[in-house]
């Protein structure tokens, strides 16, 4: 077995065997919380440049298909687990993760504590990390990746979406007859919104992530998308231009995960970074007006900062937050009372599960039929 180590940018080290591709990688480290799903995971856009920590101590057992992605490569920076599986148990199964990881060139350590390290993250919160199967594992090969680590741009400030959008428009047709034609402004946008949307009668047309607000009007489509996607969202700007521009047109708009601080950001408000952030499949959240609570899929380490006790003013008319974790009461949700506007920080689309926010999709049907 290779020799492998992962060093925080506040010193930590922590030692394991290579997983994957041998080499050497850098990004924030985060960790997701999901007990399953993790092929999902590793093809989420919205993971470029982050060193993933799976929480779930066992991880490999599915194995990986051709079916479950939610891109076309693996978009993690690098990759840590406790235990991975021997070898892959599924039917659908086509290939071993480590196989996978290894052919897309992504650097791995296992034989983690994720345990410990999740808990020093939670403590310290999401930070710069190298991680490393060429150097060694002594002192001064940890001193030289902790200099690489704290060369590394921090991921506040980052604008990553325009590389992972698509640089051509493409369409996903409609599932039997077309109801609606949405455009769908790709951030990092995941495979299965389209295909959740085209289930509904939507023609979606997804478009670049630098396309803008005159462009997205000229489609003449009957509401708009704003995917999820990476980085900070006050280095886009030229989203939340867009944003504002349909807006005052009196577009239908649906946001989530990225889209919902872009809207945010679109109606005057903030952006911070979380301490650690929220990823994983099993987060609570309440629609503050019915006060049903969903299990939720997040992957987000900014939120909006918006006022909880009450509607606010805006450019376009009031506004208020609609939904919250229960957490840690992160705002987790946006709706517009005076133009046709909404959005949410998680998945509805919930690839692998759960599937309790897939309603978001017939409300935003809703809002384009009327």
């Amino acid at each position: 077995m290779t020799p492998a180590v992962l060093v925080l940018e506040d010193g930590r080290t922590f030692q394991g065997e290579a997983y994957g591709a041998i080499g050497e990688t850098v990004g924030e480290a985060v960790f997701s919380t999901g007990m399953t799903g993790y092929q999902e995971t590793l093809t989420d856009p919205s993971y470029h440049q982050q060193v993933v920590v799976m929480t779930a101590p066992h991880v490999g057992n599915t194995g990986l298909n051709d079916e479950d992605g939610e891109s076309d490569r693996i978009w993690v920076a690098g990759y840590v687990v406790r235990d991975p599986a021997r070898r892959p148990s599924s039917w659908r199964s086509t290939r071993s993760l480590e196989a996978e990881l290894a052919a897309q060139d992504i650097v791995g350590i296992s034989g983690v504590d994720t345990r410990a390290l999740t808990r020093h993250l939670r403590e310290r919160g999401a930070m710069r990390s190298g991680l490393s199967s060429v150097r060694g594992t002594g002192p001064v090969a940890r001193a030289e990746l902790l200099d690489l680590v704290l060369a590394a741009p921090p991921m506040a400030g980052a604008d990553l979406a325009r590389d992972v959008s698509t640089p051509t428009p493409y369409v996903v047709p409609a599932v039997g007859e077309r109801r609606f034609t949405v455009a769908a402004l790709d951030l990092g946008i995941k495979a299965m919104t389209p295909r959740r949307m085209a289930e509904r009668g939507i023609e979606v047309h997804v478009l670049p992530a630098v396309t803008s607000g005159p462009e997205l009007l000229a489609r003449n489509a009957d509401g708009v998308f704003i995917s999820n996607g990476p980085g900070d969202p006050a280095a886009c700007d030229y989203a939340v231009d867009a944003v504002r521009a349909l807006l005052a047109a009196g577009t239908p708009v649906f946001g989530i995960c990225l889209g919902n601080q872009i809207l945010g950001r679109a109606l005057g408000l903030g952006t911070y970074k979380l301490g650690y952030g929220h990823r994983g499949v099993n987060q609570p959240v309440q629609d503050r007006f019915t006060g049903r609570v969903a299990v939720t899929a997040h992957n987000h380490g900014f939120a909006v900062d918006a006022p909880l006790d009450g509607p606010f003013t805006t450019p376009y008319g009031a506004a208020e937050v609609s939904h919250v974790c229960l957490n840690d009461n992160v705002v987790e949700g946006l709706r517009c009372r005076d133009v046709p506007a909404f959005s949410v920080q998680y998945h509805p689309e919930a690839a692998a599960g759960p599937h309790d926010a897939d309603y978001l999709f017939d409300t935003f049907c809703e809002l384009m039929d009327r």
